[in-house]
């Protein structure tokens, strides 16, 4: 098979789809791969390393999209990728179709297979190719908190961890998933006070085993977000439906009520976020202040700590890349559960339920 890796073209997304020793991968197993010149280098990737690996460099995306049977991206194609994407081809990267009707229809109109890495499942229920980003993100999010919580960058003057005879910062997180339980894990490790918050009890009492320091697991409801929004010092959402738009937990009410410089990072923007106040920013300009708090949506994360994220993403998505080269589509979904699952647009039909019922009068 043909496989093309264009170069990440998203607000500072400096991750690549394929590391070297996955091209290698690829390779040795008879397929054809074509990386546009310096889509590594963001990731401290270069060219030689991908022409060493057996890769062919063409010098445009237009050129990768024309060659390749499938194209492997990180992030969400965008608006000026959508006209490289054809009839049949196979489009294998993160997508979060239900926060992009824009996105959905333009994949419908390309009639490509479109298969998106967050929502491919095991029977357990996890998601393994958004696991280790979520991890990524789950960290990162107390270490941007932490940073904007400091005065000179807006906010209350609050040191996590605070300092003997000076109380530690409230963090808040709603959502006990894998993002959630690595904020925990970074934010009690910095000595501040967490509170979870997650409706499944079963996952609370996991956590209250797991985790030590000074924390509190709180079943969710209406009320129990709005009282621990209250007194939050750093609020961070990680709430995940696969496949679906985040439900909006905090509604605008309770961000009014938060403290004068407070801060909100809200993990679950791609897929819309859970804070009803959050709006998708960039890592050019990451920030903005609604009722006197200030709101992180970045998009990709992740994409801050390129060398990091790209090995992580690789390891998880190189075999499910062989598989579909190896077989091609529809054979490799044929026997594959977790796969066919990840399978949202397929020839101008939307087919993930998750995704129509966000756009039912595009199914």
């Amino acid at each position: 098979m043909k496989i093309g890796v264009p170069k990440e073209i998203k607000d500072n997304e400096n991750r690549v789809a394929m590391t070297p020793t996955g091209v290698t991968a690829l390779v040795g197993q008879g397929h054809q791969v074509f990386v546009q010149k310096d889509a590594g280098l963001g990731s401290s990737f270069t060219n030689e390393d991908y022409q060493a690996a057996g890769a062919h460099l063409l010098a445009t995306a237009d050129e990768v999209f024309g060659e390749a049977d499938m194209i492997l991206k990180v992030k969400d194609p965008m608006p000026e990728e959508f006209g490289r994407i054809r009839e049949g081809q196979l489009v294998f990267t993160y997508l979060h179709l239900a926060a992009s009707r824009e996105l959905t229809e333009a994949l419908l109109k390309s009639g490509c297979i479109g298969i998106a890495y967050e929502t491919i499942q095991m029977p357990n229920r996890s998601l393994p190719l958004l696991t280790p980003m979520s991890e990524i993100a789950g960290r990162m999010s107390v270490q941007i908190g932490a940073q904007y919580l400091e005065k000179r960058n807006g906010g209350r003057g609050v040191l996590l961890g605070g300092v003997s005879g000076v109380p530690s910062a409230n963090v808040v997180i709603v959502g006990a998933g894998v993002s959630g339980t690595q904020a925990a894990k970074v934010a009690l490790g910095m000595g501040a006070f967490v509170t979870i918050l997650d409706k499944n009890i079963d996952r609370l009492r996991y956590l209250d085993d797991i985790l030590e320091g000074r924390f509190e697991t709180v079943a969710s409801d209406p009320v129990s977000v709005a009282r621990s929004v209250s007194f939050a010092d750093l609020l961070i959402g990680a709430v995940l439906v696969p496949g679906a738009k985040a439900p909006r937990l905090v509604t605008e009410e309770m961000v009014k009520n938060m403290k004068e410089g407070s801060v909100i990072v809200d993990i679950s923007i791609d897929q819309g976020g859970c804070v009803e106040t959050i709006a998708p920013t960039s890592h050019s300009n990451p920030t903005y202040v609604k009722h006197g708090v200030i709101h992180y949506g970045v998009t990709n994360m992740p994409g801050a700590v390129p060398r990091t994220s790209t090995y992580a993403l690789t390891n998880v998505t190189l075999p499910y890349v062989m598989e579909l080269a190896a077989k091609g589509y529809p054979q490799a979904i044929e026997n594959n559960e977790p796969l066919r699952l990840g399978v949202n647009v397929e020839r101008g039909k939307l087919v993930h339920p998750e995704v129509a019922a966000v756009f039912p009068d595009l199914v």
